[in-house]
């Protein structure tokens, strides 16, 4: 029997990852949206590529969570998007308001899901969405790190003319202006960036990066980014659905780790059946640990404006 995913949200994420996943023949899918017909009509569209892209996945709509029952993995997409000139902090409220439902919806429909929230703004809305549904905290992931580390490394491959497959590297931090990019831990097939590419290009590269999806929102004036960040959340739910045990950086609740205390914030994490299974604490400099934790002190600073201290 296939796997079951469920994504909340049929807005561009959402439906870009209902793609992904059934182009990789990852599971069966269903969408919920609030908005009637769109969940379902999305779903009749991907299911009537199927015979060409190569996919037998059952792919549906819907817009009541008593439909993910059995879901083994559920993505979190839903929420209002960053539109120019809007931080993703100030998508705080609304947003805690949509995700504190899915939640709910969730918990009392998919109790043993394993959940993936990509909504903004991110760790906090991760950590919000732990807080609500009770689940433990292994079985919930905030996407932000993978994202960020796939834009770095896009900019790396572009930069050098070298394949996007062969980089590497690690974004710590939360996903928003404070992010922590590691070049240190940066590389193509193992060589050090640093080795590669000018250091004052690598600065130009990280300060991208730091920017990459207000980049985006720039660009495209009416919405925000959508294929890397379905990308980003289908190679998470594929860790987890396949038992990877990969090293992805993640937004992950640090209880001690890297000094950090009761908060979610991009760390690097290995991702298998069991969700998080582990927190590697990697060697931070000087520079890097007053980096994060500046990082840290934001994220908290936010949570208590959603009443959480």
């Amino acid at each position: 029997m296939n796997k079951k995913v469920g994504v909340i949200g049929a807005g561009n994420v959402g439906a870009t990852c209902a793609q992904y996943l059934a182009e990789a023949n990852l599971a069966d899918v269903v969408m919920l949206d609030i908005n009637d017909g769109i969940p379902q009509g999305k779903g009749l569209d991907l299911t009537q590529a199927g015979p060409i892209r190569g996919y037998n996945a059952k792919i549906t709509g819907t817009t009541s969570y008593d439909d993910l029952a059995g879901c083994d993995l559920v993505i979190v997409t839903a929420g209002v998007p960053r539109k120019p000139g809007m931080s993703r902090e100030d998508l705080l409220n609304v947003n805690a308001g949509i995700v504190g439902s899915a939640a709910e919806g969730i918990k009392r429909s998919a109790p043993n899901a394993y959940v993936i929230v990509v909504s903004n703004p991110l760790d906090i809305m991760t950590y919000h969405f732990w807080k609500v549904s009770g689940f433990p905290k292994n079985r919930v992931v905030g996407q932000a790190g993978v994202l960020d580390s796939i834009r770095f490394r896009a900019f790396v491959a572009m930069e050098l003319g070298v394949a996007m497959t062969d980089t590497q590297a690690i974004v710590m931090g939360g996903h928003g202006d404070t992010m922590v990019p590691l070049p240190r831990y940066s590389s193509v097939s193992g060589v050090p960036i640093s080795e590669l590419i000018p250091a004052d290009k690598i600065k130009a590269m990280v300060d991208r990066a730091i920017d990459g999806g207000g980049e985006i929102v720039r660009l495209l004036k009416t919405g925000s980014a959508f294929y890397a960040p379905a990308a980003a959340s289908v190679e998470m739910a594929r860790a987890i659905l396949t038992d990877e045990k990969k090293l992805l950086s993640a937004s992950a609740l640090c209880e001690g780790e890297f000094g950090l205390q009761g908060l979610y914030i991009g760390v690097p994490v290995i991702l298998g059946a069991k969700g998080v299974e582990k927190i590697v604490e990697l060697k931070l400099t000087a520079d890097e640990d007053a980096l994060l934790k500046k990082s840290a002190a934001t994220y908290k600073e936010t949570l208590g404006v959603l009443g959480y201290r």
